[in-house]
């Protein structure tokens, strides 16, 4: 019968391990603690000058089960853009580096690279190797990045049914939260004077709607606006860009009275603080956002306080008014800032203990640990 349990499990993350939390860093961790041993695998880093091993790995500092891999290549990545055949041949060569220095046989190959800088068949037929696209596959290297899996699971129904050309079963799995974000939550509380409002993620990212974000900003100044992410390349392990268009928002958003960046935090701070907030915001442009306003890691965190979460629209959740308030234009955003007045000036109405206790009760439903549980039990149906 097949088992998440003692086994040795080699996660692929597009995003280095850092001060930021996205699904894939959860899982390595939740995994860990089930008693498997697992190999985080950062991306490639370029070839420096300095000298050292071409990979790494190092302990994690979080679990004894939990160990990074780092490596650097000594061919240039951008062959990857020119001539994928030999990037993959070279590339084929550098994963028996990272083998060897794991010096283990390799039970599961859990993939969420929707690059497809390791394709399933360097890793030869002995492993499980399960796909789980957490992002949008916007073109055809994501879709060929599937290949040779034995079984998908992903966060949107639309991203599986991108899949469904394949001979493998696919299965919609929502986002988690870890379970330290669940902490005793008073929802009787009033809101705070002045309300706070959080928002958190990379801001980086060019798909924020920064033109209606700084909008609801300036036209709320008695609100004040708490952001959770970082806003420099140097706090960043989860990319983005630091162009003009960014730095100009970023420095919007700092002469703001009403603003407070606190850039990229560790997970306890962040659950803490998020646990202070009296209401968050999604603000994203589903036309330029890297999961076309689908579904969200953030929300289950945010969810777990209880506290109202005031969007663009998400598919996912469109049926669960509950949930979110979310607009219900997918074109633009336009409808978003008289939302979120309306929504912060009945904010005892969707704070509410009734409302509060079903969004704590739905997160608390999909913990990573019940996640990676039912992901199990399709595992053991599928043998």
């Amino acid at each position: 019968m097949f088992s998440l349990h003692n086994k040795t499990i080699l996660l692929i993350s597009p995003q280095s391990w850092g001060k930021m939390f996205l699904a894939k860093h959860h899982y390595a961790i939740e995994l860990a603690k089930r008693g498997n041993r697992v190999y985080f695998l950062n991306p490639p880093e370029e070839k420096r000058a300095r000298k050292k091993k071409s990979v790494e790995v190092i302990p994690s500092g979080i679990s004894d089960n939990l160990w990074l891999v780092k490596h650097e290549l000594w061919f240039s990545q951008k062959i990857k853009f020119h001539a994928m055949p030999l990037f993959h041949a070279l590339m084929k060569s550098h994963v028996k580096k990272i083998i060897k220095q794991i010096s283990e046989p390799i039970d599961i190959i859990w993939s969420f690279d929707l690059g497809n800088y390791y394709p399933f068949y360097f890793f030869g037929e002995k492993a499980y190797k399960i796909f789980h696209p957490v992002d949008e596959p916007l073109n055809e290297t994501a879709i060929n990045a599937a290949k040779g899996c034995n079984i998908i699971f992903a966060v949107t129904r639309e991203i599986l049914q991108k899949y469904s050309g394949f001979p493998v079963a696919g299965y919609f799995i929502n986002h988690g939260v870890s379970e330290v974000f669940l902490v005793p939550v008073n929802v009787d509380k009033q809101a705070g004077n002045p309300v706070h409002v959080g928002f958190s993620g990379n801001l980086l990212r060019n798909d924020i709607d920064r033109d209606i974000l700084l909008h609801i900003i300036s036209s709320n100044p008695e609100i004040v606006f708490e952001f959770f992410g970082s806003y420099t390349q140097y706090q960043s392990n989860i990319g983005g860009v630091e162009d003009d268009g960014v730095k100009c928002f970023i420095t919007t958003l700092q002469a703001q009275a009403n603003v407070i960046l606190h850039g990229a935090i560790a997970q306890q701070m962040l659950v803490s603080a998020i646990h202070g907030m009296d209401a968050f915001l999604i603000c994203y442009d589903i036309k330029k956002d890297q999961s076309r306003g689908t579904n969200y890691h953030k929300i289950m965190e945010f969810l777990s306080t209880g506290k109202v979460i005031i969007s663009n629209n998400v598919t996912t959740y469109e049926n669960d008014s509950d949930l979110l308030q979310m607009t219900k234009e997918r074109e633009n955003n336009l409808q978003l800032p008289s939302l979120f007045k309306s929504v912060i000036y009945n904010l005892s109405h969707f704070n509410s203990s009734t409302f509060q206790q079903k969004r704590i009760a739905f997160a608390s439903d999909n913990t990573y640990q019940k996640q990676i549980d039912r992901i199990e039990v399709i595992l053991q149906n599928a043998q």
